[in-house]
């Protein structure tokens, strides 16, 4: 994301702010009138309709007070108080899930869900405890690799910029940039210090690992549902298949969800014929997404989930438990049973806003509830041994006991 470097120190022009504020509002929002929500002595809920003159009055006395007594006035960016707004009004909805995006947050919003993105190819990751920031992943073919990276290597500064205490959002920010645009990496390995310079290109998230384990079970990884992730999951199922896979295991933990197309799409490769998913809006009305079946999956599979597994994650492993195509193997997923809409608001801004839930082939809604393992297993972390996993073990013997 790009800093906001839109700042204005002056005072106050408090009628021309609250007046902006006001028309953008009701344009964002598509109504008129203002409503606030009141509880009576009796535990009901009534509207009190407030004129846009009433909200435009408490503003002009805030603006007012904050030119009057606030200490700082000189810093006071206008623009964050009016974007503050916005944010305000949609989380006071008090769903977690319907969230306003400034520009620079529609713009990563928007690379994170498509999945591509103009970079380097390389993920960090920062110690908890020494701080240091790590490469652990480096794309094949990418920018990173083509300019030395390694992982491994310890990042010390970008450019001119050193990397410190600083946010890991931040450090990301100041690699990725214009797609053939160059940035130098000064990098730390096996104690000496080397610079690296690579051109920025457009990258494609890497959102599915995957390999054969021992000789006949395939595991694949997916981190996340987004646009690029139905191609990589297909390319690693077919892989497989022509290495000879006799059962499968496919690993969706800490997977905090994506896009419903993609996911569904990925099922059409998996599912029997019927029901995929299905969605109730606020007017009751009912849509389905079905599938054919002509890609039936019959080999032995297991689903691993966990508290992380969220939302496209529960459809996905949702879907396989109701027609049995798979057993579900770790702990009770999340319990996000709702599906929300990206909305335009037409000048590099957007609202997401929940407008469905949405059910199991079998009807059931995991809103808040979850889906609950077939064969429960909590991760156990081995000190002796950190790269033991005891849930995966688990999943690869379910689909191994099968193929005996």
């Amino acid at each position: 994301m790009e800093e906001n470097t839109g700042r204005k120190k002056s005072g106050f022009a408090a009628g021309l702010l609250t007046g902006i504020v006001i028309m953008a509002v009701i344009s964002i929002l598509g109504f008129g009138g203002w409503y606030i929500v009141n509880r009576n002595s009796s535990g009901s809920y009534t509207s009190e309709n407030v004129t846009e003159g009433d909200v435009s009055k408490k503003l002009d006395k805030l603006n007012k007070l904050i030119d009057k007594y606030y200490l700082y006035q000189d810093e006071v960016d206008q623009d964050a108080l009016v974007e503050g707004i916005y944010s305000g009004y949609a989380a006071a909805l008090g769903d977690p899930y319907t969230v306003y995006y400034n520009k620079d947050e529609t713009k990563a919003l928007m690379e994170s869900t498509s999945g591509t993105f103009s970079g380097v190819g390389a993920t960090l990751t920062r110690d908890a405890d020494t701080k240091a920031v790590t490469i652990v992943n480096v794309y094949q073919d990418s920018p990173a690799e083509k300019a030395g990276l390694k992982a491994g290597d310890i990042l010390e500064k970008v450019d001119d910029h050193e990397v410190g205490d600083e946010e890991l959002d931040t450090i990301v920010s100041w690699i990725k940039g214009e797609k053939g645009t160059e940035v130098t990496l000064y990098v730390l390995r096996d104690g000496k210090e080397e610079t690296l310079t690579a051109t920025r290109d457009t990258i494609e998230a890497q959102t599915v690992e995957y390999e054969m384990k021992d000789g006949r079970v395939g595991y694949i990884r997916v981190s996340e549902f987004d646009l690029v992730t139905y191609d990589q999951f297909k390319a690693a199922l077919d892989d497989l298949e022509n290495q000879g896979m006799e059962g499968l295991v496919i690993d969706l933990r800490n997977n905090p969800g994506g896009n419903l197309d993609v996911v569904c799409n990925m099922l059409k490769l998996l599912l029997p014929e019927g029901t995929i998913v299905s969605t109730k809006d606020k007017n009751g009305k009912t849509d389905k997404i079905t599938c054919d079946g002509t890609n039936e999956f019959k080999k032995p599979l297991a689903v691993l989930v966990n508290q992380y597994s969220a939302s496209a994650s529960e459809i996905f492993s949702g879907a396989i438990q109701d027609y049995g195509t798979g057993k579900i193997v770790g702990v009770t997923t999340y319990g996000k049973g709702v599906v929300q809409q990206l909305l335009d608001l037409g000048d590099g801004t957007c609202f997401k806003v929940t407008i469905a839930e949405y059910y199991t082939p079998s009807g059931k809604s995991i809103n808040k509830k979850g889906v609950e393992p077939d064969i429960e297993v909590e991760y156990q972390y081995d000190e002796a041994d950190p790269k033991k996993d005891n849930q995966l073990d688990k999943a690869l013997e379910t689909v191994s006991e099968e193929l005996k």
